[in-house]
């Protein structure tokens, strides 16, 4: 794979907060689709962590497109 390919799933994670909604949002913006549930996990400490999986639409299953 060329380092200018992207790879076909990214699974984006980190703290609950704007800089992570931002990252998501720049990832839709470049053509990603967002696959699957957020996810949003709390430790010890009351910190929110949470984590996004988006794909490319080419790679989505045909009956997923829909």
């Amino acid at each position: 794979m060329s380092e200018t390919q992207k790879k076909a799933y990214r699974y984006l994670t980190g703290t609950d907060d704007v800089e992570f909604c931002q990252r998501v949002s720049d990832a839709l913006r470049d053509g990603w689709v967002l696959y699957g549930a957020t996810t949003l996990a709390v430790d010890a400490q009351g910190n929110r962590h949470c984590g996004q999986a988006v794909v490319l639409p080419e790679f989505l299953a045909k009956d997923l497109k829909n």
